[in-house]
């Protein structure tokens, strides 16, 4: 296996709980940036992979805690979580008071800050931090680091974070961390749906896939409205319309025509379309097309965010 070249950070004893998909190659990573690093896992596979490439296996988590400094979890639901945290002889009550947990599953919100508390009741200071990216990013050191918690444990865990990520954000206090990472992944799975529901729907008009990848990926709604569009208008506050919210509806429309005359089920369009015509009972359907951040956090009753363009603005601009 070859890594990356790895920033140099002060080494640390490390607690490494979760050999799997990720937690393997994260752990090798440490190993390889110099920290002293005891290995938990209930395959003994892993494990033996992991002292091959210089970690230590231990036989429990209170082995794994004697005398770490940094305890890291990554494991795959709520009930792992809770039994490694909390149960008997897991990190409660084996972690040294003052030790830092750094817990990076991705789990329920609920569960997380349950889990924060529990431990800080002990005396241990705790970060919740999940990942996002690939299996391959975790055995480069390329991973996003969403981390919450109070800044100071943020800062000391940066000797165990540096060798995992290219992008580390400290994000607010507890829970900030697993909140990020679960907004993130339901962009991401709907995206998914979004992205099958087009393809299907070029397929079924007779276009080659191939060609429309090379389409899609030349084009905004390809490169992703994140990148592209969202941070150049509504979220400096501009809402004058480069594409208005009405011919958004339009269009919405003509696709999910299209897709109903193919026989193509296109569900997120079919209500993306609700959306986009509940604007002019709002009075925004002549504010750009990332207005619908605005219709959206109206609906979750947020107020609105400062905005550069009054809405006669944009009806000007829109009518000239």
């Amino acid at each position: 296996m070859t890594y990356l070249p790895l920033p140099k950070v002060p080494a640390r004893r490390v607690a490494f709980i979760g050999l799997g998909t990720m937690g393997s190659g994260m752990a090798a990573r440490l190993v390889a940036a110099g920290h002293e690093v005891r290995g938990v896992d209930i395959d003994s596979a892993r494990l033996a992979a992991f002292e091959e490439v210089g970690g230590l296996p231990a036989a429990s988590v209170a082995e794994a805690c004697d005398g770490a400094e940094i305890i890291m979890t990554i494991l795959p639901r709520d009930t792992h979580v809770r039994q490694i945290c909390l149960g008997a002889g897991g990190i409660a009550d084996s972690a040294a008071p003052g030790t830092l947990v750094i817990e990076m599953s991705t789990i329920s919100p609920e569960a997380s800050l349950d889990i924060h508390d529990a431990l800080t009741s002990k005396g241990l200071r705790v970060l919740d931090a999940p990942v996002g990216r690939t299996p391959k990013d975790a055995q480069n050191g390329a991973l996003l680091i969403m981390a919450g918690g109070r800044a100071e444990d943020f800062a000391d865990a940066a000797p165990v974070f540096a060798p995992l990520a290219d992008k580390i954000v400290h994000l607010g206090p507890k829970g900030s961390g697993i909140r990020m990472k679960i907004a993130n992944n339901y962009m991401s799975m709907v995206s998914m749906v979004l992205t099958a529901e087009t393809l299907a729907m070029a397929r079924k008009a007779g276009i080659d896939t191939d060609a429309a990848v090379e389409v899609l990926q030349n084009t905004t709604a390809g490169r992703g409205q994140i990148n592209v569009n969202y941070p150049k208008k509504v979220l400096r506050g501009d809402i004058s319309p480069d594409f208005p919210l009405a011919m958004g509806a339009k269009d919405i429309s003509l696709g999910v025509g299209l897709g109903k005359s193919l026989g193509v089920p296109l569900f997120l369009g079919a209500n993306a379309g609700e959306l986009f015509n509940l604007a002019a009972s709002q009075d925004i359907r002549d504010w750009d097309c990332t207005a619908m951040l605005v219709l959206i956090e109206r609906l979750a009753g947020l107020p609105d965010r400062a905005l550069a363009q009054d809405t006669d603005q944009n009806k000007d601009k829109e009518s000239s």
